[in-house]
Parts: C-alpha cells; sequence; structure tokens
C-alpha cells in the first residue's frame, strides 16, 4: 500500500501531463503577438526572393543602356524609370538587393563569428587575456566607426593587399562573376571589412554577459567536478549566450547593409557599373537627382534600402521579446525600448 501511495502522484502527473501544441499553432500564436516581426519576415522573404531569382524577377538586363531612354521618368514599360544611361532603374534595384543583402550577411555572419569567440575568450578567462583583448578593441572603438571603416577597406581592399592575395591565391576567391554577383572578390573584402567592425562591436556586448554567466553557481559546479574550460565555454556559457548573438545578428545586419551604402557613397565601395542600393544612390545618380530632377534614380534605390533596415530592425525587436522572459506578452514586438542592448 505504501508503494503505491507513493507511485500514485507520479502516476497522476503522468496523466495530466499537457501535450506540445503543434508547429503551426505555435506560429500562429507567435504571429498574432508580434505583427511587426510577421511584417518584417515578409518583407525579407520578398527581398531574398528577388535576391537569388533576380534573373527572372527583373524585366530588364540592369547593365542595358538605351540610348533613346535616357533619364525616363517613371512609366508603365519602366516602374521605377531609367537612369542618365537608360538603365531601368526597377532592375538594377532588384539586382542590386542580391549585391547589399550578400554583403550583409556575410559581413554579419563572419563579424558575429569572430566577435562572439573574442567576446566568450575574453570575459571567461580575464586577467590579462582580457585585459589584452579589451584595450585592442578600446583602440579600434576610439575611432569614429565611419573612419574605422573607411580604413579598414583602404587597407585591405588595395589591389597588393595580403588579404586580397590570400583570398585569390590560397583561398580561390573568384576574381569575375560568381554565383551571379559580379567582381566577387571585391565583395568579398567589402564584407570582410564590414565584419571586423561589426566583430568589435559584438566582442563587447558578448564579453558583458559572460562575465555575469560566470560567476553563477553552476559555473562553480562544472568547474568543481573537473570539466575544462573548453567543456564550460562550450556546454555552459556559449549556449546561454546564443540569444543574445542571434539579436545581436539582427541588429548588425541592416547596420551593415547601412555601412555598404555609406561606403559606397564615399567612392570606395561596390565598383560601377555593379548594381548596389548605396552605389545607385551616389555619384552621377545623386547628382541627376539634385541638378536635374531626377529624383527616381535615388528614391527606389533608398527606399528598397529603408524597407530592408527596417524589416530587419523589426524582426530584432520581435525575437528579443519572444527571448527575454521579462519582455514576454508585450504585444506588437517594438516596444519604446528599442534595441536597447
Amino acid at each position: 500500500m505504501a508503494k503505491e501511495a507513493m507511485s500514485s502522484p507520479l502516476a497522476i502527473e503522468d496523466a495530466y501531463q499537457p501535450t506540445r501544441k503543434p508547429l503551426y499553432i505555435r506560429l500562429l500564436k507567435l504571429a498574432r503577438e508580434h505583427p511587426l516581426g510577421l511584417a518584417g519576415v515578409i518583407i525579407v522573404i520578398l527581398l531574398l526572393i528577388c535576391a537569388v531569382f533576380a534573373e527572372y524577377v527583373a524585366p530588364y538586363d540592369p547593365g542595358t543602356i538605351n540610348a533613346d531612354e535616357l533619364r525616363q521618368s517613371p512609366t508603365w514599360d519602366h516602374p521605377f524609370g531609367t537612369d542618365r544611361l537608360g538603365r531601368d532603374v526597377m532592375s538594377r534595384t532588384i539586382f542590386g538587393a542580391r549585391i547589399s543583402m550578400f554583403i550583409g550577411a556575410v559581413a554579419v555572419a563572419l563579424g558575429v563569428v569572430v566577435g562572439a569567440a573574442f567576446g566568450v575568450i575574453s570575459g571567461y578567462f580575464g586577467k590579462l587575456v582580457d585585459s589584452v583583448i579589451q584595450r585592442g578593441i578600446d583602440v579600434l572603438l576610439a575611432f569614429p566607426a565611419i573612419v574605422l571603416l573607411l580604413a579598414i577597406i583602404a587597407v585591405i581592399g588595395d589591389e597588393s593587399s595580403k588579404v586580397r592575395r590570400f583570398l585569390t591565391d590560397d583561398v580561390g576567391v573568384p576574381t569575375g562573376e560568381f554565383m551571379g554577383i559580379p567582381v566577387f572578390v571585391d565583395i568579398t573584402v567589402l564584407s570582410i571589412g564590414i565584419a571586423i567592425a561589426v566583430a568589435v562591436g559584438v566582442a563587447r556586448v558578448v564579453r558583458g554577459a559572460v562575465l555575469s554567466l560566470k560567476e553563477n553557481m553552476y559555473i562553480e559546479a562544472a568547474r568543481a567536478m573537473g570539466a575544462s574550460d573548453r567543456r564550460i565555454m562550450f556546454r555552459h556559457i556559449l549556449p546561454n549566450v546564443l540569444a543574445l548573438v542571434v539579436v545581436l545578428g539582427t541588429v548588425f545586419l541592416p547596420i551593415a547593409i547601412l555601412a555598404e551604402a555609406a561606403i559606397s557613397f564615399l567612392g570606395l565601395g561596390v565598383p560601377d557599373p555593379t548594381p548596389s542600393w548605396g552605389a545607385d544612390m551616389t555619384g552621377n545618380n545623386q547628382q541627376d537627382a539634385i541638378n536635374r530632377g531626377a529624383w527616381w534614380v535615388v528614391f527606389f534605390p533608398g527606399l528598397a534600402l529603408s524597407l530592408a533596415v527596417l524589416a530587419f530592425n523589426m524582426i530584432g525587436d520581435a525575437f528579443r521579446d519572444i527571448t527575454d522572459p521579462r519582455l514576454r506578452g508585450s504585444g506588437g514586438g517594438s516596444s519604446g525600448s528599442g534595441t536597447g542592448l
């Protein structure tokens, strides 16, 4: 009887254990609770479709020059108008999504991985290791962001730079078109430059989170049981900062896309005539918009850039609200706190 009495609570608990809801129901619930995040996902999906299937979505070749349709305002044949060479602005905006999204994705993926690794190492080991890494980060953060980015691109983007030679000679990065992206090595070098700037910010934020986590009792218990530093970092600390790293990725992705636009505006970005949102808003297009009233040549690439930045920010806010227990149930996914990391 005693054994039956002791086992009955477990039987009752098993009988009334709640069933896990199907995935689609949970996704619908998240969509209702975070409509702005859902809107951001839809916009990003549309931009990715344009980027991947640009050859099929764009009505014209983005590099085709038409001397009979120079600076033509938006019409049914050219919904976004044409530029000073008669090239279709809509086609260039669609193909520009491929370049800008590729640069943003590669820069953030590389920057977040490297920055998170340095942040975990710096925060966990502390002392001399932390001092060396953080003083290096302080030196980089002492420069304004755009100046730091320009310096990085100028150094590694030079034709004779070791980074460029390593990519072309040792890694085998194509110098011409690859995966539908012209001047692939130039785009890759630009992505690496932005990734370095992203890694600096990520490392500082992740290091702060690790400093707090490593003081928890379960870290001390793992260390007392003989767990190695590598096991503690990868099995106990990294999983607990992973959500923060993902949020940082969604925050830095639009910043990376904007950085490409800023670098192109200053003449060190995507080389002409490769279509890109940043490059198409600068140079001769900018002069045509100011001096000749051809507003459409910069408006539509700028609109696409703004939509991408807005969409990723909304996704980042929604993901932050979902992963942070203190913010669950806040509703729209974009509270007044912004992206306050």
